[in-house]
């Protein structure tokens, strides 16, 4: 056994679980470190309080005098807990948090010093913004970039920084982060749903878009993961034989959490609960060391910042408890990946979930227009929707037999299915009473009670509705949730602007009731969409040729996804919603394409690498101590000798295949990269990164992976998935 992997293996049996103690209930431990809503009623002067609530919920901006004063409380509260610094916590395009921390010290005439912060520091600063990603927006010489507060996402301590949650955006005013195209969506499909419900309820003035994502990863030993190069340089094995024990017996599924595993989660969401993040559910999942967290459903954008800023405390935690947290979607081969299923739907000021059928025939209307312009959404902008979940790291979990495929498909279940046939037979143009009863009363009155029933889901589905919401769950583990939602809002902010403009026509110009008009376009609505409607095994070949007949996409990779990102109905999309310009989407899709060439560029060279750096000279290792067996035998049974080294003599030649092999594969693959790292066209140098040069990680770890069952485990250089997976 190699030293790194005999001395990780030896500290990981070795470490003891750190007891974790909870003192305190979670409910007075909830927000204790976020400025939120109670704390501002304690710090804030009322005419500060109520131009900072004005800011949230209505979107009206801050007075310059209004911001001195919240940053001078906000400053007092942040002092009170020990800090020293604070930050703009913002979001760039790398996938990760950014944060450039400064003291609230400075220095005054007389040699004397103070603690300050102001407006013009809350509001905004200017961090260099050279080297984020920007997609040819700025030169790379145009430092300059904007960071902006955005009350909507409450400012929280960090240990001894205080966090003000900002967008970042370049010195020309164009998005560069995730939330500022977010929050554009946001107001989009706020407004266009507020219109459509004046139909049903006049009073409603707001509505809200919500998300509840689920969280999967792996918790693997820090010190295994350190002996595996290919872990720690791209999060996921690139090679290793699996287990002969896996997660065949579904034994680790929803079974009793481990003792190291659950002290972790334990102080993971004591961190939590301080910074408002209302964690609720966690649970062993299907993989052997996969885990899955929870949280209560929340408004879409603290939802987003929540969810980011936890992926960055799971890992500070996890290495407390020598531990290691994997977020990529497929880290090992042969077992399930990790998604973060978005739960998804829409409120309105006045307590309704939309997505929710109420106890009457309008409510249940109310319901089926948000439903179905849901799913009319969804067909018309499939291709994008598939594009917003796309990445190298998720083409590895899409389709792969536990995940759902890169065919995007809305489940509905059997029963709403027979209530939209129903609904297809309305009768076009205006009803007549007796028409208008029984549609209220045997179609759609029939919802609420239908639904009690309908709460079960298709897994096979990437987009399906469980009762009260919609669950996109093709959303990739180390995705940032941002992306989909900002996609998911606008095309359903779009639909919604058009089915309205739709109804009112029926009601101007034919003189329909306002019923009759809303059911006569949500009934051409139910035919056109249906094509994307699928109730069966999304994992079957016999779906993929369905689903080109139903005129589907099916882009299994990413750079064949992407291109739905800057198609000219897409650029149109974003453009007249005023979620981001034709420079923006631009920018977006090269900065995404451009990552996907960079992940599998590293992942080659580290294949590369640890294939003939640790595994063929190993196995020549072993080959030479065969070798000299060999010789032995020959020298103690001269006569016998061809019958007695037969098996070893056939292992040698076994190995030496092997090592061939991988020495020519390598060779090829480094001759790929090459040639695509000479093509100037980033959207051809990704075709040519995924068809030519990933397309020989496969044969490259078959002949490393056989080479783990040829030779002595004794000297095997890596961590086996045995090891990795479960130590505990």
């Amino acid at each position: 056994m190699s030293t790194l992997r005999f001395h990780a293996i030896k500290e990981s049996l070795a470490y003891k679980a750190i007891v974790v103690e909870e003192k305190e209930r979670r409910s007075d431990l909830f927000g204790k470190n976020v400025f939120n809503e109670n704390t501002m009623r304690q710090y804030l002067t009322k005419d500060a309080f109520v131009s900072v609530m004005n800011a949230i919920q209505f979107g009206k901006k801050i007075d310059r005098n209004i911001a001195d004063q919240v940053a001078s409380s906000m400053k007092d509260w942040a002092l009170s807990k020990g800090v020293t610094h604070y930050t703009h916590w913002f979001q760039p395009l790398t996938g990760a948090t950014a944060e450039k921390h400064d003291a609230f010290f400075e220095t005054i005439e007389g040699g004397m010093a103070v603690e300050k912060f102001g407006g013009s520091q809350l509001v905004q600063q200017e961090p260099d913004a050279s080297s984020f990603p920007n997609g040819g927006i700025r030169n790379t010489f145009e430092a300059r970039g904007y960071t902006a507060w955005d009350p909507t996402s409450p400012a929280f301590v960090y240990g001894t920084t205080l966090c003000i949650p900002t967008i970042f955006v370049a010195y020309t005013g164009e998005a560069l982060d995730y939330k500022t195209p977010l929050l554009r969506a946001l107001n989009a499909v706020d407004n266009a749903a507020t219109d459509v419900c004046k139909y049903f309820d006049k009073n409603v003035k707001k509505v809200n878009s919500s998300l509840g994502w689920e969280q999967e990863y792996f918790l693997i030993d820090k010190m295994l993961a350190a002996s595996r190069p290919d872990i720690t340089l791209t999060g996921r094995t690139l090679l290793g034989h699996s287990s002969a024990k896996g997660q065949q017996l579904d034994d680790h599924y929803f079974g009793s959490i481990p003792s190291r595993a659950l002290s972790f989660m334990r102080e993971l969401e004591t961190e939590c609960m301080l910074l408002g993040i209302p964690v609720k559910t966690r649970h062993n999942e299907v993989a052997p060391n996969q885990f899955e967290l929870a949280p209560i459903f929340e408004e879409a954008n603290l939802a987003v910042d929540h969810n980011s800023l936890l992926m960055d405390i799971m890992g500070r935690v996890a290495s407390r408890h020598n531990l290691k947290v994997l977020l990529h979607e497929k880290p090992f081969a042969g077992i399930n990946g990790s998604g973060k299923h978005n739960n998804w739907s829409l409120s309105t000021d006045t307590g309704i979930n939309l997505l929710s059928p109420g106890k009457t025939p309008m409510s249940n209307l109310q319901f089926l227009t948000f439903f179905i312009n849901t799913i009319k959404a969804v067909h018309e902008h499939e291709a994008l929707l598939r594009a917003a979940i796309a990445s190298a790291s998720n083409d590895h979990r899409l389709g792969a037999n536990e995940a759902p495929p890169a065919i995007i498909s809305v489940f509905i279940g059997e029963q709403l299915t027979k209530v939209l046939e129903e609904l297809e037979g309305v009768t076009k143009g205006k009803l007549s009473p007796q028409e208008k009863t029984e549609l209220k009363l045997n179609v759609v009155g029939k919802i609420p009670d239908v639904l009690l029933d309908n709460t079960d889901r298709n897994r096979t589905s990437p987009f399906a509705f469980t009762g009260n919401k919609f669950e996109f769950r093709a959303v990739g583990s180390l995705a940032n949730c941002g992306n989909p939602m900002t996609v998911l809002n606008t095309i359903v902010a779009k639909q919604l602007k058009d089915f309205k403009v739709e109804v009112d026509a029926l009601i101007d110009k034919k003189g329909l009731k306002k019923d009759e008009a809303v059911f006569n376009v949500l009934r051409e609505y139910i035919k056109s969409c249906k094509p994307i409607l699928f109730e069966g095994n999304g994992y079957g070949k016999e779906w993929e040729v369905e689903a080109e007949k139903r005129g589907l996409s099916n882009n299994k990779t990413t750079p064949e996804a992407l291109k739905a990102r800057v198609s000219k109905e897409s650029i149109a999309l974003f453009e007249e919603m005023n979620v981001m310009s034709k420079i923006e989407t631009e920018a977006r899709y090269e900065i995404e394409i451009e990552a996907y060439i960079m992940h599998i560029q590293i992942e080659s060279r580290v294949l590369g690498d640890i294939a003939r750096n640790h595994i063929v000279p190993t196995a020549v290792k072993y080959q030479n101590i065969l070798i000299e067996n060999v010789k032995g035998l020959k020298e103690i049974f001269d006569k016998k000798f061809n019958t007695v080294s037969k098996e070893q003599i056939k292992l040698i030649e076994e190995i030496s295949s092997h090592i061939e092999a991988i020495n020519g594969k390598v060779t090829n693959m480094i001759d790929e990269r090459k040639k695509a790292n000479a093509i100037d066209n980033i959207e051809k140098k990704a075709h040519v990164y995924c068809n030519n040069v990933k397309s020989l990680f496969e044969d490259i770890r078959y002949h490393c992976d056989k080479l783990e069952l040829l030779v002595d485990d004794e000297i095997w250089p890596l961590t086996k998935y045995r090891e990795l997976l479960f130590t505990r």
